[in-house]
């Protein structure tokens, strides 16, 4: 048993779901391991990840427009240093999470036919996120 760990910088240029799957199997495939477990960890509290459907941009869109709608930006919020998208971009990020764990099965990661990974950018302006990675396996 061995473990890997690598820092993903990902330059998002605002709001929206960005795609990192490539990003993270490119690396994934230079690690010469056939099984284990990969642990993904957003290092930020105004962006989160999740694992969701990559074929069909309506699902993107529809989850951007929910999420605003559940923790949309007001007034109403006393936390507010950076904008009036501060903090419903934590209030989003407590919503989805900052963490995945994916399995490693045969050198690939196990994710189904139409899913892929996201990192989800919650603030407008342009941001530099990093995501851990640690991989454990043989």
């Amino acid at each position: 048993m061995r473990q890997v760990l690598h820092q993903l910088a990902i330059d998002t240029p605002g709001q929206r779901l960005h795609e990192i799957t490539a990003a993270v199997a490119d690396w994934l495939g230079g690690q010469g391991m056939a099984e284990g477990l990969l642990t993904l960890f957003c290092r930020h509290t105004s962006a989160s990840l999740l694992i969701q459907e990559n074929a069909a941009p309506a699902v993107r869109r529809d989850l951007q427009r929910w999420i605003a709608r559940l923790a949309p930006e007001s007034d109403v919020y006393e936390h507010d240093d950076e904008g009036a998208d501060d903090m419903p971009a934590h209030l989003r990020t407590v919503l989805t999470g900052v963490n995945l764990a994916i399995p490693l099965i045969g050198g690939r990661l196990a994710l189904g036919t139409w899913q892929g990974i996201y990192l989800f950018e919650h603030r407008r302006r342009p941001h530099r996120r990093t995501i851990a990675l640690h991989l454990l396996g043989d």
